[in-house]
């Protein structure tokens, strides 16, 4: 196919050589498969903030880091400068996330480049070398739904390990690759130790992967594998590939109300994400 421009600079640029067809069109990024010597790749070419559809919420930027305080300032200030600023950094969070998981062994897409809002990673490919479908595509029995949710929590757990939240882990952003399943859309990912938000996030994004795979293997929705992560983390003792029971107890105390408020808004605007993908 005709490649788009923004891949163009890159075959100029020699970082590929064609582009094979395009494999995703959504609302923060398009997705192509292109080839890059004997390699067929991913190249996930960012819309521009205005094009997009996913909000950049506080809550994710939370404590991320900027360059100098000229750049900070112009972010808080929203100036043309600033925002300019913020959308680069949205897109290079991913990539820092894709390089620092990948280097601890989570199963994440290989990035390969960043050039000019374009990301060339690792194609992820079924048993027949074809681009891995996302789990919402398939059906499972409830065997395969407790080893693929056993999986992505050890998953889940390594991330932790290494300081990263996915935040937004779904069914949606899990591809299964012909050995297991692998994670995917990261530019909301958050730092464990730096947001304020990170518990929720944490517990949500288990929350998630509990209530898809609960479909299939009933026994799971009745887990608590999220706050039992977290409790280990915060106390220090969370290890990759620990043995965890899905139990936890929550501690007497009194309810933060404004904790279950941000809770229900937080469902609300999942949902209407989930219906938009879905559509």
């Amino acid at each position: 196919m005709k490649a788009p421009a923004r891949l163009q600079a890159l075959i100029e640029e020699g970082l590929i050589d064609s582009v094979v067809r395009q494999l995703k069109s959504g609302k923060e990024a398009d997705v192509y498969v292109v080839r890059s010597g004997d390699e067929v790749c991913a190249a996930k070419v960012y819309k521009e903030a205005n094009k997009r559809g996913f909000r950049q919420a506080v809550d994710y930027t939370e404590n991320r880091k900027v360059r100098n305080s000229r750049q900070g300032r112009a972010m808080a200030k929203r100036t043309a400068y600033g925002r300019q600023q913020q959308e680069a950094a949205w897109q290079s969070a991913e990539v820092d996330a894709l390089y620092r998981l990948a280097a601890v062994g989570v199963r994440v897409p290989r990035p390969h480049n960043f050039h000019d809002g374009v990301l060339l990673m690792e194609l992820v490919a079924d048993d027949h070398g074809d681009a891995a479908p996302r789990l919402n595509d398939l059906s499972f029995t409830a065997a395969e739904a407790l080893q693929h949710h056993a999986a992505l929590v050890d998953e889940v757990v390594r991330m932790l390990c290494a300081g990263v939240i996915h935040g937004d882990l779904s069914e949606f952003n899990v591809l299964l690759a012909a050995d297991g399943p692998v994670i995917i859309d990261l530019p909301q990912a958050v730092d464990a130790a730096g947001n304020n938000h990170a518990p929720r996030m944490l517990i949500r994004d288990v929350n998630n992967l509990r209530n898809f795979f609960g479909q299939y293997a009933p026994a799971l929705l009745a887990t608590q594998y999220g706050p039992e992560i977290w409790a280990l983390y915060a106390a220090g003792l969370l290890v990759p590939d620990m043995p965890l029971t899905g139990r936890y107890e929550r501690k007497p105390g009194a309810v933060d109300l404004s904790a279950v408020l941000r809770e229900i808004e937080d469902a609300r605007r999942e949902e209407a994400e989930r219906l938009l993908r879905m559509g």
